[in-house]
């Protein structure tokens, strides 16, 4: 693919969780396209150094980084930012998007699921942005997108450790917001809500009941009647990155098809 003329991010220096497939790589190819530097992190480093790799590959040059990151642990992420930050210059866009999907009710859920699920979706965030913004505050103006769901505001109640996970994300993110607009400092923070997209999620649905009946009964809630690709997601977060944004924090972008109007 040819790199667009509108460099929307051109300068912008990316660090991106769960990067290896989906949502994740989807963003840092199209963040890369559009001129940032991108620092890939998964827990799986194999996949992720492909996806690095290929970036690469595409731009003739190296714009993206790879490296094994579990997103709880916290001397990590103070070791990976100083490693981004040193490798691309300095930092001005975090990208939270590693997390993970569990399923069970109120009664059913185990504690240690449910922690699993806290630590991974929530707590991960909050150690990103609080070990990023000492490197976003030196690279103003940055952005912090944090990766929920749709599953923030429409309750299945199959899962519950998920749905109370991704609410905990929209607040959080505008915690975070709202803190750096009180410091007066060019940091802004938002959240993005999709709906079910066509990446590895949805798989188990597409292998338990066919491609088409798994599609009809994923997007019955839907009104534009379709999954979301990959991209649909990328270019929300392209947007929050990039300078375009400069007026949008604690904000909640729904890229859902609709599904959260009805």
């Amino acid at each position: 693919m040819t790199a667009p003329t509108a460099l929307r991010v051109a300068g912008k220096r990316a660090f991106v969780t769960g990067a290896a497939g989906g949502l994740g790589a989807a963003t840092g190819r199209m963040l890369a396209r559009h001129g940032a530097s991108v620092f890939l992190t998964d827990v799986d480093e194999t996949a992720v150094r492909v996806v690095a790799d290929d970036i690469n590959h595409e731009h003739g040059r190296q714009v993206a980084w790879s490296v094994a990151q579990d997103v709880r642990d916290e001397e990590r992420w103070k070791t990976l930012l100083a490693e981004a930050a040193s490798a691309m210059g300095g930092l001005s866009v975090l990208v939270n998007n590693a997390g993970v999907g569990s399923l069970g009710t109120t009664e059913q859920i185990e504690l240690t699921e449910w922690r699993r699920v806290m630590a991974v979706n929530v707590e991960s965030i909050l150690l990103g942005c609080k070990y990023a913004l000492p490197y976003l505050r030196a690279n103003q103006p940055a952005s912090i997108i944090n990766i929920s769901s749709l599953a923030a505001f429409k309750v299945d109640p199959d899962y519950t450790a998920y749905n109370t996970s991704k609410a905990a994300v929209a607040m959080l993110s505008k915690s975070v917001a709202i803190d750096c607009a009180r410091q007066k400092i060019d940091v802004r923070c938002n959240s993005v809500h999709p709906a079910f997209i066509r990446t590895g999620i949805v798989a188990p649905f597409f292998a338990a009941l066919g491609e088409e009946e798994a599609t009809r009964k994923l997007v019955r809630g839907i009104p534009l009647r379709r999954l979301g690709e990959p991209d649909d997601v990328a270019y929300a977060v392209l947007y929050l990155a990039s300078d375009e944004s400069r007026y949008v924090t604690a904000a909640e972008m729904l890229v859902d098809g609709g599904a959260c109007a009805v």
